[in-house]
């Protein structure tokens, strides 16, 4: 199999440092294995989502000197492949519609209990209050969540492979962990027709990736990816959590953090190798 990586950039701002590293490392590992870099535009959030970002996504990824094969993937055409993940889950009982909104879920939480935690990658762990919820009760009010205890009983319970850095080895899957630590994620959100979690492991499936590059923030999520994958008989691919450009504070970058933003550098006179040199990666060879 190819060795193929993604570059995934949601078109809601400018791409800063922290895209133009994890860009270029996808496309430099891919480069090194004799493999290829795809694009990906994640843009189900409708309603953040901008064509003129989107056209800002190519002009700076060209500017730093990267290509990627044609047709890019936009997973705002992708939603009927969403859907019919989501029914395959729903078909095995694991799913539940959830009209909570935050200050229900916060209320529903209670005190804090020492030892026990608040929040985990898909934000505050949600405390079950429409688990008794049937599918065919979902209106357009409700978000659709993955039952997670009965979700670490269907599943087959993989291991990941991690290459970056700060977790490199292999990583099983603790259902333990998976209940009290993540809990009932999000599937489908209100308005989106799907979620991050499962538009990611529908779409590395269907673009083939065999290595999944991304920023170190993510790492804690992707025992929910892994699970999906298994739920779902998709591939599980290696996965590499790279470190994160931060600000002289040490604060990670943001969209909206624009004095880091490609284009105001390009404005201001720096070249691609300028940027490389930023993010402490060696001169393209290319």
């Amino acid at each position: 199999m190819t060795f193929t990586t993604r570059f995934a950039p949601s078109p809601t701002g400018p791409l800063h440092l922290g895209h133009a590293y994890s860009a270029l490392l996808a496309h430099d590992m891919a480069v090194a294995a004799g493999g290829r870099c795809l694009l990906r535009i994640e843009d189900i959030d409708q309603s953040r989502s901008r064509t003129a970002w989107e056209a800002q996504i190519y002009d700076d990824l060209h500017w730093l000197g990267l290509t990627w094969p044609q047709p890019v993937m936009r997973q705002s055409e992708r939603l009927p492949r969403y859907r019919a993940a989501l029914d395959r889950l729903t078909a095995l009982g694991l799913t539940y519609p959830c009209r909570c909104n935050r200050a229900d879920i916060e209320a529903a939480a209670g005190a804090p209990q020492e030892g026990v935690p608040q929040f985990g990658p898909d934000g505050r762990i949600y405390p079950g209050t429409c688990r008794a919820r049937l599918p065919a009760g979902a209106t357009d009010r409700d978000v659709i969540r993955l039952n997670m205890g009965k979700a670490v009983q269907t599943a087959e319970l993989r291991s990941f492979t991690e290459t970056g850095a700060a977790f490199e080895g292999t990583h099983q899957l603790d259902p333990e962990q998976l209940i009290s630590m993540v809990g009932d994620i999000i599937l489908v959100r209100r308005n989106m027709g799907s979620s991050y979690h499962l538009s990611v492991v529908a779409d590395d499936a269907d673009q083939g990736i065999t290595h999944a590059v991304r920023g170190a923030d993510l790492f804690d999520a992707t025992q929910i990816h892994v699970l999906l994958q298994s739920l779902l008989g998709l591939p599980t691919p290696v996965y590499h959590h790279h470190r994160l450009i931060r600000d002289a504070q040490g604060k990670r970058l943001a969209k909206r953090d624009d004095a880091r933003a490609i284009a105001k550098y390009r404005a201001e006179g720096a070249t691609p190798q300028d940027i490389r040199e930023m993010v402490g990666l060696p001169a393209s060879s290319g």
